[in-house]
């Protein structure tokens, strides 16, 4: 998938009304390593599109707000054909609030990431968001005060999981989309690598056809009783750091409740003593109090928040803002540069 938003929704529109079955092919953030070629067929697009609509309650119009190369973009177009509803794109408007009000159908939804909702907050916007029927929050962790400060501004957020293999969100709220099932692999003490099977799912990669009827997403959760999923993060954010596994999300969750953090990346980076070293960048609050966010202070922080004094970033540089990818998700390859 290439172009602009315009075009790929006009070359869309013949491709979702069954005229052209070619499967879309969408190139992944390669976040974590080479990108990928994902094929997706015409009937897991569309099985994803209406499972969504089926669990929002209808069909409705839509706020493009994400690119269209990566899958949570093309999928805003996709729903949007089949609602019979003109998109609004973000990209004719001056800015998210502007494009917002633009919305005007029965029913409107949005799908963003969580740097974009973290943005509306910092701004005293949330207000644009609330007269909307739902607002899907994907493509990287969502910060549960966030979550918390926009629900109580009257926002219907709908935290989805989800990749370019799965067509998109396909496990909503921890809850599978119809048709979509969800377990947990190799678990120890009930934590396992996330497996997905169902509709959804994509073709291959490049050439070379998916084989498997369950695809291991390489992120690490739980499943409960009530078949809930719960994400902790990926089973690669995990670096070991002189003999003790660190979690690299749950360390940026920690950091990022800190007053005196607005925001914060962490990644691992090769140390000749510790085989790892944990480092961190943070967007401080107040850029006058460089010493607020120094490395002991941030040990000292994660203790008081109950987390082990040695998953602390040893190293700490002040950024202006986290490096991101498209899809908004932390650049982990570029927080390490930084070191």
């Amino acid at each position: 998938m290439s172009g602009s938003a315009r075009d790929v929704l006009d070359l869309l529109r013949p491709w979702v009304a069954g005229d052209d079955v070619e499967p879309l092919v969408v190139r992944t953030s390669g976040s974590t390593g080479e990108p990928k070629d994902v094929r997706l067929s015409r009937d897991a697009v569309l099985a994803s599109a209406h499972a969504t609509h089926a669990r929002l309650g209808g069909p409705g119009q839509w706020l493009l707000a994400l690119p269209v190369t990566g899958v949570g973009g093309l999928q805003v177009l996709v729903r949007s054909l089949l609602a019979e509803q003109e998109p609004v794109l973000l990209d004719d408007h001056d800015d998210l609030v502007d494009a917002l009000r633009e919305l005007d159908a029965p029913r409107t939804y949005a799908s963003l990431v969580p740097t974009q909702l973290h943005r509306l907050a910092s701004a005293g916007r949330l207000d644009v968001l609330a007269a909307l029927d739902a607002v899907l929050v994907g493509g990287a962790a969502l910060d549960p005060t966030l979550r918390e400060q926009a629900t109580s501004a009257g926002v219907r957020v709908v935290r989805t999981y989800g990749m370019s293999e799965t067509s998109g969100g396909c496990v909503y709220d921890g809850v599978p989309l119809d048709g979509v099932r969800v377990r947990v692999a190799d678990a120890r003490d009930g934590v396992g690598r996330v497996q997905l099977a169902g509709p959804v799912l994509f073709d291959g990669y490049g050439d070379v056809a998916r084989t498997d009827e369950w695809f291991d997403t390489a992120d690490l959760g739980s499943v409960d009783a009530a078949g809930v999923l719960s994400v902790v993060g990926r089973a690669d954010d995990v670096v070991v750091s002189g003999g003790v596994n660190v979690p690299l999300p749950a360390v940026e969750r920690a950091l990022r409740a800190l007053p005196e953090v607005n925001d914060a990346a962490v990644a691992g980076v090769p140390d000749d003593e510790w085989g790892t070293r944990v480092v961190a960048v943070v967007v401080p609050a107040d850029a006058t109090c460089l010493d607020a966010v120094a490395a002991d202070r941030l040990r000292d922080a994660l203790e008081e928040q109950g987390l082990p004094r040695r998953w602390a970033p040893r190293d700490v540089t002040l950024v202006d803002t986290v490096p991101l990818l498209p899809n908004g998700k932390v650049d982990r390859l570029a927080v390490r540069r930084l070191f």
